[in-house]
C-alpha cells in the first residue's frame, strides 16, 4: 500500500486555496472602500475643473 504523500503545515490545499481567495476579495473590498470608490473620483475631477476657473470676484479685480 503507497503512503500519501505528506505535506507540511503550510501547504496548499482546497480549503486553504479558498480561505486565501476570499481573503484577498476582502482586500480589495477594503481598499475600495478606503479609497472612496468611484464616485469619490468624479467628485475629485469635478473639484479640481471648478478650482482651476477663476471666479467671479477674480474676474471683476477685486
Amino acid at each position: 500500500m503507497p503512503d500519501a504523500p505528506k505535506t507540511g503545515p503550510f501547504g496548499l490545499n482546497p480549503i486553504r486555496i479558498m480561505i486565501l481567495a476570499m481573503g484577498a476579495l476582502v482586500l480589495l473590498i477594503s481598499i475600495g472602500m478606503f479609497l472612496g470608490g468611484p464616485n469619490a473620483y468624479q467628485a475629485l475631477k469635478e473639484a479640481n475643473a471648478a478650482a482651476t476657473q477663476p471666479t467671479a470676484e477674480q474676474l471683476s479685480g477685486e
